[in-house]
């Protein structure tokens, strides 16, 4: 799609799902791609992967919300071109559970806002000064439509994911004069390794009710997103920048 010759990218956890699935394809757009996730032997087969295709890359184990660990792993790798947030939910944690927001605490809230807000902040912030040294940067958050339309029983889930999505905006008008776009891709439901066990057990007319709300009636795919990420991260993308781009068969509609 796009020629990252030359170019670094890291994709944090990129151990699985959509974050391999980005990771492989900037290393087939040219990119030395660093594999992140917190389970290091998953970074460390997902870099076998690309190497055994042809392509470069190396694994790179931290756990985005540890900062000092962040900014150690980013100077062991060096400057790096093109970041993508994708790391998220309640990362080793697992998912806590839906229930409506006044019936949850602030124990609740912590895994979310751990991961999917300061995890963004660490990772973007332990980058960015290698690009402005640059003068070229691509940063691409992987956010959620729980955010952009308020899921309820998501609340805490859909407040960090919205503040990952504002820090983005206010980080590309920050830097878009130093030639660093900044962008958020805001997913609808996925079917991906993490999710599967949801979606194992639906025969086809349950699974036709929980895609009722889209108008492309099947879950996003892995590849659905790193389609849409090689695209920000290419070249010819240094126009769009500040934008949330929803990708989600349309789930919500935006002008």
């Amino acid at each position: 799609m796009s020629d990252l010759t030359g170019r670094t990218a890291l994709v944090t956890g990129a151990g699985q799902g959509v974050g391999q699935a980005v990771a492989t394809g900037l290393a087939a757009d040219g990119a030395t791609v660093a594999v992140n996730d917190i389970v290091a032997s998953r970074a460390q087969e997902v870099a076998a992967s690309i190497r055994a295709e042809g392509g470069e890359a190396v694994a790179l184990a931290f756990d985005v919300t540890d900062f000092p660990a962040v900014i150690a792993a980013v100077e062991s790798f060096g400057r790096v071109d093109v970041l993508v947030n994708n790391a998220g939910n309640a990362g080793v944690d697992g998912w806590p559970g839906m229930a409506p927001f006044a019936q949850t605490s602030p124990a609740d809230w912590e895994a979310f806002v751990r991961v999917n807000l300061y995890g963004v902040m660490n990772v973007t912030r332990a980058v960015l000064p290698g690009m402005i040294d640059g003068a070229w940067g691509r940063i691409i958050t992987i956010v959620s439509d729980a955010a952009r339309v308020g899921e309820p029983m998501m609340a805490a889930y859909a407040a960090a994911k919205a503040g990952a999505a504002g820090l983005t905006r206010s980080v590309a008008n920050e830097v878009g004069r130093h030639g660093i776009t900044a962008n958020n891709v805001s997913l609808g439901t996925m079917r991906t390794p993490l999710t599967e066990a949801s979606w194992a057990g639906l025969d086809d007319a349950a699974a036709a009710i929980r895609l009722r709300g889209y108008a492309v009636r099947r879950p996003g795919l892995p590849a659905d997103v790193a389609g849409l990420a090689r695209y920000l991260a290419a070249p010819d993308a240094s126009w769009i920048t500040g934008q949330t781009i929803p990708l989600n068969g349309g789930y919500s509609n935006a002008l």
